[in-house]
């Protein structure tokens, strides 16, 4: 058994099912250069933890060789699917793909027809968004290294969630969150640089969706919430005026505790290798 602070990830994510916590996310220890696979944990208390589980090896030939990042388990008509960024050394263009396993701990296998986000852009973090109306859509990041100024972008997905059937439509910027969100500096880039990471969507109990998603600020890395005008992914997005989160931690999500409570968990601190997963109570 391991305890929560001992489990060296980055970006997890909790999936409650069946009396079980299944948590997920990226090897720090790879999380920058080169990398294989996915580990996946199991609890039933939030603290003490079974693992690591391999639950996705790279195949022979596939593509992607590193930056194996922010894996999220979605359960989508009767099966399990992977979301996760990967990337090639050969051509560094980031993106998302879908896999697909039978049960939490998989093994998946490739699902998707391939990136399901635009190949001539650098894109990361993608996330599963089902409408009122039953649409599957993808939410992602538009990477800064691309345009600067960090994009969340959603396209829709087929029903199989085999490949993106709509053209990207760009939710808010990045620099909505002026003015408290700070900017990085890269020396491959000329101006300011502003970060989004780690779209995550939660429909709160009165009907209101929100998205949770990181970036920079004071104390660095922090969690923000962004508000839909209309409670879906079509309406207007606008930025809360201050982070929810903002101690170097972040690229977060919600899930709800079998006995009712709202947790809040992230990755912090923002350091490799010391990062590791915090629960917090989050009032929704």
């Amino acid at each position: 058994m391991l305890k929560t602070n001992e489990i060296n990830i980055r970006d997890p994510f909790v999936l409650p099912y069946h009396g079980v916590y299944y948590m997920v996310g990226t090897r720090a220890k790879t999380c920058w250069g080169p990398a294989d696979g996915f580990d996946g944990y199991r609890s039933t208390d939030l603290e003490n933890w079974e693992g690591p589980f391999e639950i996705f090896h790279r195949p022979v030939g596939f593509w992607a060789d590193k930056n194996y990042w922010a894996p999220e388990i979605h359960v989508y008509q009767g099966s399990f699917y992977l979301f996760a960024t990967f990337n090639s050394t050969e051509n560094d263009r980031k993106g998302t793909m879908i896999l697909r396993a039978d049960n939490p701990l998989g093994p998946y296998s490739l699902h998707s027809d391939g990136k399901v986000t635009p190949d001539n852009w650098r894109c990361l973090d993608g996330t599963l968004y089902v409408s009122p109306e039953g649409i599957p859509y993808l939410v992602f990041s538009h990477e800064w290294t691309d345009i600067g100024d960090g994009q969340i972008c959603c396209v829709q997905l087929s029903d199989d969630l085999k490949r993106r059937v709509s053209q990207p439509r760009v939710l808010f910027a990045a620099s909505d969150a002026k003015p408290w969100v700070k900017s990085i500096t890269n020396r491959q880039w000329d101006g300011p640089i502003y970060v989004t990471d780690g779209p995550f969507l939660h429909r709160r109990d009165d009907g209101e969706l929100i998205m949770l998603w990181a970036t920079f600020g004071e104390k660095g890395y922090a969690e923000v919430v962004s508000r839909s005008d209309n409670g879906d992914i079509t309406g207007n997005w606008t930025v809360d005026d201050k982070p929810l989160f903002d101690d170097n931690g972040g690229h977060g999500m919600i899930f709800r505790t079998f006995d009712g409570q709202y947790k809040l968990t992230l990755h912090q601190p923002n350091e490799t290798p010391k990062e590791h997963p915090v629960f917090l109570d989050i009032d929704l």
